[in-house]
């Protein structure tokens, strides 16, 4: 069983560390099932274990937290669909690369649903949107912009930490790191693309993809 919440309210980032760092105790032990959480945050930046100094632009504008999950520096909040992911992968397989390129999957199939064509980019974390309504890149390629970002963390081989979908943040806000590290590329989301879309319409793909892209790894199909 995959329990999953659904917060109406902005969570402060604390008290969601707080409340994964639990739940993946519980599950270790058998207390609890597995758990998809969707939230919002209000803005802040977190830094992940490869977050570099240099990368934190402007470290005065929202306040910054050691998130001690993969990656880099990101953003979150208002208007973009976090989902923090807390699976056993110990009933699911032990494998990181697989679980990591499943959690990919499921953005890109949740996108589809939109019409979009999500792709992963050899060299950077994440999901990218080729942009053709914008110039050439240097290289005569499409402008490619980020659109959600994937971090983990595993202990005892339960995950936490997850993904986060942009649907309508403020973009501006990224402009305060470089997000991930990269800085030759952009930032988008659903509605900057034109996509009159609602975090509860994106809530809804979320699930529907999900069960298309794990549950035949679920640990009753094992």
């Amino acid at each position: 069983m995959v329990e999953w919440i659904h917060s109406n309210d902005q969570v402060a980032y604390d008290v969601a560390l707080a409340f994964m760092e639990q739940r993946v105790r519980d599950i270790h032990e058998g207390r609890a099932d597995e758990c998809i959480w969707l939230l919002e945050h209000p803005p802040l930046y977190t830094a992940g274990t490869s977050a570099k100094r240099e990368d934190l632009t402007d470290p005065e504008r929202f306040p910054v937290f050691e998130a001690r999950r993969g990656g880099q520096y990101t953003y979150h909040g208002p208007g973009q669909r976090v989902v923090y992911i807390m699976l056993n992968l110990n009933t699911r397989g032990r494998d990181i690369r697989k679980f990591v390129e499943n959690l990919e999957t499921w953005v890109i199939e949740t996108l589809a649903d939109f019409n979009l064509k999500g792709e992963i980019k050899p060299g950077r974390v994440g999901v990218w949107i080729e942009r053709d309504d914008k110039p050439l890149q240097a290289n005569g390629h499409n402008a490619e912009d980020k659109i959600a970002a994937i971090g983990i963390r595993l202990k005892k081989w339960i995950s936490f930490h997850g993904i986060s979908i942009n649907v309508e943040p403020d973009l501006s806000h990224f402009e305060g790191i470089v997000p991930c590290g990269i800085s030759e590329h952009g930032v988008t989301s659903l509605v900057d693309l034109g996509l009159p879309v609602s975090l509860e319409d994106v809530d809804v793909a979320l699930k529907r993809s999900f069960e298309q892209v794990f549950e035949s790894q679920s640990p009753s199909a094992s």
